[in-house]
């Protein structure tokens, strides 16, 4: 063969890289979104599910409007990248396997999503498609301790659309961690994005995005 397959990466604030092995979501993880979505956030326990790595798109990237969709949303979330791995991990232990935290989005198909929900099938297609995931740059979390309260927002156009506190999670980082890590191996290079807040809704071609997390570096993109 005569073609290579690239790394991907995310850059660290201070200097570096992470290399990104795989990209897990937890869906549902703030109590109004859950609502919005029509879910019962008191008995629901969290659920995942996959984007390949090769969607990530860092900083200042533009995100093009993927075809087979009239109702691209964004989805503003905390991203936890892992230095360490495990299986069956205790909560009490997953904090010290976080390597530091980002700024990303969950770029949804939403129409695919519900499409795929009402015929009980996978929403790969709603959900893992090419520029699904874009990412800021990881701070260490040697720099910002535990991560589990801080302004999470994200403005479109200027204008606030998402806006709420990484205190509101259902499940916390250790949590979400350590759930996830019943289900599968996890290992360094890992990213986990950890759910949004309500007040999702549609980009059209031509807007940006600004995201933020207080504590961290923000995160802009565009849509084409």
């Amino acid at each position: 063969m005569d073609f290579e397959v690239p790394g991907v990466s995310l850059p660290v604030a201070g200097g570096g890289a992470f290399p990104v092995r795989r990209i897990y979501c937890v869906g549902q993880n703030y109590r109004a979104h859950a609502i919005e979505m029509g879910s019962d956030p008191d008995r629901q326990a969290p659920f995942f599910f996959s984007k390949p790595a090769d969607a990530i798109v860092q900083d200042g990237g533009t995100v093009p409007y993927p075809p087979r969709t009239e109702a691209l949303e964004h989805e503003i979330e905390l991203v936890v990248a892992l230095g360490g791995g495990g299986s069956d991990i205790p909560a009490s232990e997953a904090q010290e396997l976080v390597f530091g935290y980002a700024v990303g989005l969950d770029m949804t198909r939403r129409d695919l999503q519900a499409a795929a929900k009402k015929a009980g099938r996978p929403w790969d297609m709603a959900k893992g498609f090419d520029h699904s995931a874009p990412c800021g740059p990881i701070t260490l979390a040697e720099m910002t301790g535990p991560m589990s309260r801080g302004a999470i927002w994200l403005r479109l156009n200027g204008q606030i659309r998402q806006n709420s506190d990484i205190g509101a999670m259902i499940w916390s980082v250790p949590e979400v961690i350590a759930e996830l890590s019943r289900y599968v191996a996890l290992q360094p290079g890992d990213v986990v994005y950890t759910g949004t807040p309500e007040n999702v809704g549609p980009v059209q071609r031509g807007d940006q995005l600004h995201g933020h997390v207080d504590g961290l570096v923000d995160l802009t993109v565009k849509i084409s």
